[in-house]
Protein backbone atom coordinates (compact mmCIF):
# COMPACT_ATOMS: atom_id res chain seq x y z
CA UNK A 1 0.00 0.00 0.00
CA UNK A 2 1.42 3.40 -0.92
CA UNK A 3 1.88 6.10 1.70
CA UNK A 4 -1.12 8.21 0.67
CA UNK A 5 -3.50 5.23 0.68
CA UNK A 6 -2.14 4.24 4.09
CA UNK A 7 -2.66 7.78 5.43
CA UNK A 8 -6.24 7.79 4.10
CA UNK A 9 -6.98 4.54 5.92
CA UNK A 10 -5.48 5.82 9.19
CA UNK A 11 -7.51 9.04 8.97
CA UNK A 12 -10.68 7.16 8.07
CA UNK A 13 -10.31 4.89 11.12
CA UNK A 14 -9.55 7.87 13.35
CA UNK A 15 -12.63 9.74 12.12
CA UNK A 16 -14.86 6.73 12.79
CA UNK A 17 -13.32 6.39 16.25
CA UNK A 18 -13.98 10.05 17.14
CA UNK A 19 -17.50 9.80 15.68
CA UNK A 20 -18.26 6.83 17.93
CA UNK A 21 -18.12 9.06 21.03
CA UNK A 22 -21.49 10.62 21.81
CA UNK A 23 -21.53 13.83 23.88
CA UNK A 24 -22.81 13.36 27.43
CA UNK A 25 -24.99 16.49 27.37
CA UNK A 26 -28.09 17.05 25.28
CA UNK A 27 -29.46 15.07 22.40
CA UNK A 28 -26.48 15.38 20.12
CA UNK A 29 -25.51 12.95 17.39
CA UNK A 30 -22.08 12.57 15.85
CA UNK A 31 -21.61 12.27 12.14
CA UNK A 32 -18.55 11.09 10.24
CA UNK A 33 -18.03 12.86 6.91
CA UNK A 34 -15.54 11.09 4.68
CA UNK A 35 -14.81 12.23 1.15
CA UNK A 36 -11.82 10.12 0.06
CA UNK A 37 -12.03 11.45 -3.50
CA UNK A 38 -11.37 15.03 -2.33
CA UNK A 39 -9.42 13.99 0.81
CA UNK A 40 -11.78 15.72 3.23
CA UNK A 41 -12.55 14.11 6.61
CA UNK A 42 -14.66 15.53 9.40
CA UNK A 43 -16.61 14.70 12.56
CA UNK A 44 -19.68 16.83 13.25
CA UNK A 45 -21.90 17.26 16.30
CA UNK A 46 -25.55 17.84 15.39
CA UNK A 47 -28.53 18.17 17.71
CA UNK A 48 -29.82 20.07 20.71
CA UNK A 49 -28.47 20.82 24.16
CA UNK A 50 -31.60 22.05 25.92
CA UNK A 51 -32.80 25.02 23.86
CA UNK A 52 -29.40 25.55 22.23
CA UNK A 53 -28.83 24.21 18.71
CA UNK A 54 -25.57 22.34 18.26
CA UNK A 55 -24.07 22.02 14.82
CA UNK A 56 -20.37 22.12 14.29
CA UNK A 57 -17.11 20.46 13.53
CA UNK A 58 -15.25 18.53 16.20
CA UNK A 59 -12.43 17.29 13.94
CA UNK A 60 -11.55 18.45 10.43
CA UNK A 61 -8.67 16.87 8.50
CA UNK A 62 -7.70 17.33 4.86
CA UNK A 63 -4.94 15.80 2.78
CA UNK A 64 -3.32 18.54 0.70
CA UNK A 65 -0.21 17.95 -1.43
CA UNK A 66 0.49 14.63 0.33
CA UNK A 67 0.42 16.26 3.78
CA UNK A 68 -2.17 15.68 6.48
CA UNK A 69 -3.65 19.06 7.42
CA UNK A 70 -5.44 19.30 10.76
CA UNK A 71 -7.82 22.16 10.02
CA UNK A 72 -9.69 21.98 13.33
CA UNK A 73 -9.21 20.00 16.53
CA UNK A 74 -11.95 20.33 19.14
CA UNK A 75 -11.01 17.15 21.01
CA UNK A 76 -9.62 16.64 24.50
CA UNK A 77 -6.81 14.44 23.16
CA UNK A 78 -4.88 16.17 20.35
CA UNK A 79 -5.57 14.74 16.90
CA UNK A 80 -1.90 15.23 15.97
CA UNK A 81 -0.85 12.85 18.74
CA UNK A 82 -3.35 10.23 17.57
CA UNK A 83 -2.03 10.55 14.00
CA UNK A 84 1.56 10.13 15.20
CA UNK A 85 0.65 7.07 17.28
CA UNK A 86 -1.06 5.56 14.22
CA UNK A 87 2.11 5.95 12.16
CA UNK A 88 1.79 9.20 10.23
CA UNK A 89 5.14 10.94 10.06
CA UNK A 90 5.56 14.20 12.00
CA UNK A 91 6.93 15.92 8.89
CA UNK A 92 3.72 15.03 7.03
CA UNK A 93 1.37 16.64 9.58
CA UNK A 94 0.47 20.34 9.28
CA UNK A 95 -1.32 22.14 12.09
CA UNK A 96 -3.52 24.16 9.75
CA UNK A 97 -5.35 25.82 12.63
CA UNK A 98 -2.18 27.80 13.40
CA UNK A 99 -1.35 30.86 11.29
CA UNK A 100 1.28 30.12 8.63
CA UNK A 101 3.86 32.36 10.28
CA UNK A 102 3.61 30.44 13.58
CA UNK A 103 3.82 26.90 12.18
CA UNK A 104 7.60 27.09 12.04
CA UNK A 105 7.63 27.06 15.85
CA UNK A 106 5.77 23.74 16.09
CA UNK A 107 7.38 20.33 15.78
CA UNK A 108 5.26 19.67 12.69
CA UNK A 109 5.37 20.53 8.98
CA UNK A 110 4.93 24.15 7.92
CA UNK A 111 2.88 23.35 4.79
Amino acid sequence: MDKLAWYREIIRQLIFDYASHKPANGQIDTEAVIDSERDHYEVLHIGWDGVRRVHGSVVHIDIINDKVWIQYDGTSVPVAEALLEAGILREDIVLGFHPAELRQYTDFAVS
